[in-house]
């Protein structure tokens, strides 16, 4: 099975999370033990896993609308770096339910709500003109400035933006004029709106908005009623799509509903096609060789508060618990079951050893990043031009992500899974495509 490129969309609890140290975990570790093990158990505890993660997602986003709303409330700068601090810790767990991407059409169809990027932020909000310009060939609304424009009427299209709530959001912002950078929802239109733009290029430093940008009394930035407004209803809306979204995964939920209707061998290419296109394709490649190759930081994910690599430290985290059967939930309790790596240690203990070393070696390498960005290379910084051990670094993380890949298509060999396609990604298969070469 060959890793192709499919034509999708590329679209932290206790300092936020203490950092996760890979464990190597025995065979006699795996519960129940592997010869018992049946692909519906592993299917089962698969979505008990999925259960879990967006619970705990559910959980964090409410945090962030208590700390949104403190903010608001009062905007200090005490309490804006609150809310910051709670969107970093909300991001662990989401960042851990997106291997439930790609195998599962209904996460599909609703991820774009939460997690699209990147955004052209000038539709939200004020932007440097410098750094970002004043208008975009492919989006007529990349400075359409809502926050400072209660009506607009661009390329024909009447806009009335009089009041800021979820429904102008989610029913007529988002991806307007079907433009997918129009991202005017979700955990990224909420990080601009709490950390503005990060104008420092691949230098240190995150975005630097003022919590008089809130402040109706001593606003800056203008608008600070609307501003408040989007912020309001943006971590609103958020709360209310991951309550969408946990209720999808509970017992008779319409996710575990599709799951089951697969089979049990379908339920095993759903988990492994969330894998290995998450690890492939879409973090091996669209988020992070992408902007390498680029030395470009708009390419960077969590690109306002440079969380990046906290964000692609969950992703990898999270791959690792779908093959393990693993979650450790932000109440410090633990979900262990059924595994893939049970199923794979019956038919070939060598190669589940294999795969599990790979796994340890990715973790290794995002620590790696998570270590840098601790002492002030945040993934920017890394994947600037001619920072040459930064660069490496980042290299490495994308190494570890394609030979773990490479091991999962074996072990999706051993177990029988075919005709799964794995999202690709032009930087990592057609290079020249991405340099103009």
């Amino acid at each position: 099975m060959s890793l192709k490129r499919l034509l999708l969309p590329a679209a932290i609890a206790a300092a936020v999370m203490s950092p996760f140290t890979p464990v190597a975990i025995s065979q006699a570790s795996a519960a129940p033990a592997a010869a018992e093990i049946k692909a519906a158990s592993v299917n089962q505890h698969y979505a008990d896993i999925a259960e879990a993660v967006f619970a705990d997602a559910l959980t964090a986003a409410q945090q962030l609308q208590q700390a949104v709303n403190t903010l608001l409330d009062q905007p200090t700068e005490a309490n804006l770096q609150a809310a910051r601090d709670a969107w970093k810790a909300a991001r662990a767990p989401y960042q851990q339910s997106e291997v439930f991407r790609f195998g599962n059409a209904i996460v599909d169809d609703w991820e774009g709500k939460v997690n699209a990027w990147p955004l052209d932020e000038g539709l939200i909000d004020y932007v440097d003109g410098n750094s970002y310009g004043s208008e975009s060939d492919i989006n007529a609304w990349y400075s359409a400035n809502i926050i400072a424009n209660p009506t607009l009427n661009i390329g024909g299209k009447q806009v009335d933006a009089t009041s800021i709530d979820k429904t102008l959001l989610a029913e007529t912002l988002h991806e307007i004029d079907g433009v997918e950078a129009n991202v005017a929802t979700g955990y990224h239109a909420i990080e601009f709106l709490l950390w503005g733009q990060d104008l420092n290029g691949t230098q240190p430093g995150a975005g630097e908005r003022p919590a008089t940008d809130f402040d109706r009394d001593n606003c800056t930035g203008g608008n600070c009623d609307r501003r408040a407004a989007y912020l309001k209803a943006a971590t609103d809306l958020l709360v209310d799509d991951l309550i969408e979204m946990a209720n999808n995964w509970k017992q008779g939920g319409e996710a575990r509903q599709q799951l089951a209707a697969k089979g049990e061998l379908g339920g095993l290419a759903t988990i492994t096609t969330g894998m290995g296109s998450l690890s492939y394709g879409e973090l091996g490649g669209e988020r992070t060789k992408l902007g390498l190759m680029l030395h470009d930081p708009e390419e960077e994910h969590d690109c306002f508060s440079d969380n990046t690599h906290w964000s692609h430290y969950y992703d990898a985290l999270g791959i690792r618990n779908a093959y393990l059967g693993e979650y450790s939930r932000i109440d410090g309790s633990t979900l262990n079951g059924a595994s893939l790596s049970a199923l794979t240690q019956a038919a070939d203990p060598a190669l589940d050893a294999k795969m599990r070393a790979h796994l340890d070696a990715t973790m290794d390498a995002a620590q790696a990043m998570v270590d840098a960005a601790q002492q002030g290379e945040t993934f920017d910084v890394l994947i600037a031009a001619g920072n040459t051990e930064g660069n490496a670094k980042v290299q490495a993380f994308v190494d570890a992500l394609t030979a773990q890949t490479q091991v999962l298509e074996e072990v999706m060999a051993t177990l029988g899974i075919t005709d799964v396609e794995l999202e690709g990604s032009d930087s990592l298969d057609n290079p020249s495509a991405v340099l103009g070469g």
